[in-house]
């Protein structure tokens, strides 16, 4: 059985503090005690570590010798229209596991009215789903969830490779991508809203220099697109 990963602020002097709701979640439902090992990760690197000090809401580690992380070979920035929040919770947590590197939420104009205001609250919340998911499948940091913006700044915000989904006779995704592949390439997914793109943002796109790929002939809900969008990348650099 893989030990849970916990992140930790900072690891100063061979140790490191846990604070807050983790570390209540080890000493109240957990019942950790001295001796324990988990792995941390400060964000930089992950650690082997054994517990010395628990209690409440605070947690010591003792750091005994350095884990191999193996980091994602692409750098996928996730750009995903608004959708339900309940939906858009779950593809943070799935996008999160595939190893995206940063969740962009992005207002288009078949986003149900109210999401983006609705979003700053939201945020936080995004984040921490983010962690969590983050620790459950040991990566090394979390990905950014940053705020969501409106759908002219969304195209103009990213360099590198650009592909958004469109289900109207684009090229499929796999065809698009170079045929050199360097380790961490920059790559932007843009994923549209239910109902799909307006033909004034298939145009758009296009000129702000993303690129319409598809994912095949049916028609898949916003989260499921996103999901085997990241999916595609994630193993078409995979060595």
């Amino acid at each position: 059985m893989a030990r849970r990963r916990f992140f930790v602020e900072a690891i100063r002097g061979g140790s490191a503090e846990l604070r807050g709701d983790d570390a209540r979640h080890l000493t109240r439902v957990l019942r950790v005690e001295p001796g324990q090992q988990f792995e941390i990760s400060d964000q930089q690197a992950a650690w082997l570590a054994e517990v010395t000090e628990a209690r409440g809401e605070h947690v010591v580690f003792h750091v005994l010798e350095p884990i191999e992380t193996v980091e994602m070979p692409v750098r996928i920035a996730l750009y995903t229209s608004l959708i339900k929040f309940d939906r858009f919770e779950w593809m943070v947590e799935k996008a999160t596991e595939l190893g995206v590197e940063s969740i962009q939420p992005v207002e288009t104009a078949r986003s149900e009215k109210g999401l983006f205001e609705a979003s700053r609250k939201r945020q936080d919340r995004w984040q921490r789903i983010a962690r969590e998911s983050s620790q459950q499948s040991r990566r090394l940091r979390a990905p950014d969830v940053r705020p969501a913006l409106g759908w002219r700044a969304a195209l103009a915000a990213s360099g590198g490779l650009r592909f958004f989904l469109d289900e109207t006779g684009a090229a499929p995704l796999w065809r698009a991508l170079p045929g050199e592949r360097t380790p961490d390439s920059p790559v932007a997914l843009l994923v549209g809203p239910e109902g799909g793109w307006t033909e004034t943002e298939r145009q758009d796109a296009p000129a702000a220099g993303w690129v319409a790929v598809s994912l095949g002939p049916q028609i898949l809900r916003a989260e499921t697109a996103a999901m085997a969008g990241v999916a595609v990348l994630a193993a078409a650099w995979l060595p």
